[in-house]
């Protein structure tokens, strides 16, 4: 499957979850709206944390969800590449894999949709 499948997968799993638990739903798309607001640093350098987060804590739909994002942010595959160097020095074998899985996300969605 590939990592376009996968997110438009897990869109749709979101939506089946949020209309069960809409409140729940509602409640942790006001805490990410008030993440995601702007003040110290800009939302490339909030999705570049975000990335940095679902790489070490090895959650491959939140990788695709914030690549994606990054990209839409004006993010380089450089910046993202400086990124993952960090996520392996700070989480070891584990995090290579994830980075790797970013890696791969960035340059499908860089392709035209097909």
């Amino acid at each position: 499957m590939s990592y376009r499948e996968k997110t438009a997968e897990i869109r749709s799993e979101l939506r089946a979850l949020h209309k069960l638990n809409p409140e729940t739903a509602k409640g942790f798309q006001a805490l990410s709206a008030g993440a995601m607001t702007d003040g110290a640093l800009d939302k490339k350098s909030r999705e570049l944390v975000a990335l940095a987060i679902a790489v070490t804590q090895r959650c491959e739909p939140c990788i695709n969800l914030h690549v994606e994002a990054l990209m839409k942010a004006g993010a380089t595959r450089e910046e993202m590449g400086s990124v993952l160097a960090m996520c392996v020095q700070m989480g070891g074998g584990p995090a290579l894999m994830y980075a790797a899985h970013a890696l791969a996300a960035w340059d499908e969605f860089s392709l035209p949709a097909v």
